[in-house]
């Protein structure tokens, strides 16, 4: 089975010049917690609920102010739709993730796959314990 069977699809995006209550926002009203960051039509970073949690309301900043560019999660982790889902699943789990930013050929957003996906869609139970388990252990158990 490929990741494009069970990646969550369209993808909301926000671009990097928009502030922290825009993307708050955004996810709040599509009820989702992660928005791709678009330059120029391309990813450059993540960023997430927590991230807005940590980065911002943790250190008393004026989300009105901040830029999603400033909070943002560099170096996202990315497949290809037509990755198997227990390569993705397995990359998930090396890099400690719950999401996963999928891309199509041209190298586009298409999707992501979130730990939520796999654990509704997987068919095979035990894999699929298996690899909930080891991404969602944390790094101190290690």
């Amino acid at each position: 089975m490929k990741v494009s069977q069970i990646m969550s699809s369209p993808v909301e995006t926000i671009d990097v010049g928009e502030s922290v209550v825009a993307a708050a926002r955004k996810m709040k009203s599509h009820d989702i917690g992660v928005l791709p960051v678009m330059k120029n039509s391309r990813v450059i970073g993540m960023i997430t609920d927590r991230d807005i949690v940590l980065r911002i309301v943790a250190e008393n900043e004026d989300p009105v102010q901040v830029s999603v560019g400033t909070v943002m999660t560099l170096n996202t982790v990315c497949c290809s739709e037509e990755t198997d889902i227990e390569q993705a699943a397995r990359l998930m789990e090396i890099k400690q993730i719950h999401r996963l930013l999928v891309l199509d050929k041209t190298k586009a957003v298409c999707g992501i796959l979130s730990v939520g996906d796999l654990a509704c869609k997987m068919k095979d139970e035990h894999m699929l314990s298996e690899i909930l388990e080891r991404i969602c252990e944390p790094a101190s158990s290690r």
